[in-house]
């Protein structure tokens, strides 16, 4: 039997694991990136104990341990620098069955297009619109181009053109903050032994993390109008000021940053929409639920729904049907993520003093068992039941 076809549109982290976890089941896959170049330019993530856990179901290791940095634990500290709390990960990603790693963008790019095979990733090719074409799906393209498959996974990120023609214009909730990101070369004797710490302010944060010898992640939030967050025009200069006082690392970051490395990016996520496609078409990764950052899970939810979908297309007889079944299986976890993130960036970015010394005392004093156990429900992957779900 002729091997199915699934057209891959986004190669970013969701596009790429979905190729990798589509090949290693037997269905042929083709990748189309809007961008005149692949996606790994960029700064660093997390990809969490969960995303490795699901990928093992499948027999694929991304050797990320080498490639990244695992980080122990988290250092929860004030702006100016004194210890709040530290947070156990080592514990957590034994309990798992994986660590938790630091790890930059271009290299987890690399270890998933070696784990695809090195599929060709068609680029310049921006989606415009897709048809049913029987029971098939034709994928119609920006300079002309066309596609035809048996599948379509719209991968392609915040923006997505696939979910735009599922779901119809939608308003994204931008809750008025913008994120810097950087990776710089650096080394600080704080920043040592998988060094990871998130500096608290009144409506903005610092995140610190190494991700190896001589190199450092740092990202960065402050609170502003939506409008601006959308089109942040400020430079270096401005991030300094804003930082002024704090810790000494993390105003070393800052400084040793050129301004060209900086990216900014406005804070946004979207309503969870519950219905992700129809007949041979869905979504996957930031397409289908955007959320915002604050709990590190966007690239590792990514990972996971590109697990489960292959595992619900394995030896599928009705792909549509497989689909919806993958649909079902991702459905309560990824709401309830979208939920959390949202819930905790409000926490995060208070601004008031009395607020943020309320938020201090309480990560002070919360028992270790429920933080511990908060992070679980994330870290743990609820593995493939795609049998006995039913597809709405």
């Amino acid at each position: 039997m002729t091997a199915p076809k699934a057209l891959i549109v986004g190669a970013g982290i969701g596009g790429l694991a979905a190729a990798a976890t589509l090949r290693r089941v037997g269905i042929d896959v083709e990748i189309y990136e809007q961008g005149a170049q692949p996606r790994p330019a960029g700064s660093a993530l997390s990809l969490t104990g969960n995303a490795r856990v699901a990928l093992r179901t499948l027999g694929i290791d991304l050797d990320v341990e080498r490639r990244g940095r695992v980080y122990p634990a988290l250092q929860l500290r004030t702006a100016a620098g004194r210890l709040i709390r530290t947070v156990p990960f080592a514990h957590l990603g034994d309990r798992v069955g994986a660590q938790s790693v630091a790890i930059h963008r271009a290299e987890l790019h690399q270890a998933l297009l070696a784990a695809a095979g090195d599929p060709p990733v068609r680029l310049d090719a921006a989606a415009r619109r897709f048809q049913l074409a029987g029971d098939r799906v034709r994928v119609e393209f920006r300079d002309g181009r066309t596609a035809e498959g048996d599948l379509l996974i719209g991968a392609d990120g915040f923006h997505s053109v696939v979910r735009r023609q599922i779901a119809g214009p939608e308003q994204p909730r931008e809750p008025g903050y913008v994120c810097w990101l950087a990776t710089v070369p650096m080394r600080h004797p704080k920043i040592r032994d998988g060094y990871a710490a998130h500096y608290w302010g009144r409506g903005q944060r610092f995140g610190l993390v190494q991700l190896d010898g001589d190199r450092v992640y740092w990202w960065a939030t402050l609170n502003m109008a939506p409008a601006m967050a959308r089109d942040w025009r400020g430079g270096k200069a401005d991030i300094e000021r804003a930082y002024t006082g704090w810790a000494e690392e993390v105003r070393a970051a800052i400084a040793r940053t050129p301004e060209s490395a900086i990216i900014a990016v406005p804070a946004r996520d979207r309503p969870f929409l519950e219905r992700w496609g129809h007949g041979p078409v869905t979504l996957l990764g930031d397409a289908a639920h955007p959320m915002l950052p604050s709990l590190g899970q966007g690239a590792a939810v990514a990972v996971e729904d590109a697990v489960v979908l292959a595992h619900c297309l394995r030896q599928a007889v009705d792909l549509p049907l497989a689909l919806r079944r993958y649909e079902a299986a991702r459905r309560e976890r990824t709401r309830w993520m979208v939920h959390q993130a949202y819930a905790l960036s409000r926490v995060e970015q208070l601004a008031h003093p009395l607020a943020d010394l309320a938020r201090r005392v309480y990560l002070r004093w919360l028992p270790g068992r429920l933080l511990d156990r908060r992070n679980e429900i994330a870290l743990t992957f609820p593995g493939v039941r795609d049998e006995t779900v039913a597809p709405r």
